[in-house]
């Protein structure tokens, strides 16, 4: 324990006769403490946490695989397509489907440009 204590004051006293360095290692870890807890908050909000869906771990998503000339692995979905696996689908209870789009909001003083989704 005394060791630890020689140990503990060697440390302050160095801290205290360079304090460029002090403020450098200090806003370091500030700077990696919180990198860490913000990524933490985001990954245990997304991964961790339920989803706020009753039965949430039913859920699934599936996607239509399309070819290269097409655009790559996840193509869009076709209406009929849609119609399709819900007629013949005998593994899921219910079949949906959404898109990522754009849509211009105008309910503000200058027109804007906002990210959603159109869903079934």
């Amino acid at each position: 324990m005394e060791t630890l204590l020689q140990d503990l004051r060697y440390g302050a006293r160095m801290l205290l006769k360079k304090p460029g360095f002090t403020l450098v290692a200090v806003v370091t870890l500030a700077l990696g403490i919180g990198a860490n807890t913000a990524i933490f908050s985001v990954v245990n909000a997304v991964l961790f946490r339920p989803l706020p869906f009753e039965e949430s771990d039913r859920l699934v998503m599936a996607w239509n695989k399309g070819a290269e000339a097409a655009g790559g692995d996840r193509t869009p979905l076709a209406v009929a397509d849609l119609l399709d696996w819900r007629a013949q689908s005998q593994s899921f209870e219910s079949v949906g489907a959404f898109q990522h789009r754009f849509f211009n909001y105008t309910g503000g003083e200058s027109p804007e440009r906002v990210r959603g989704a159109s869903v079934t």
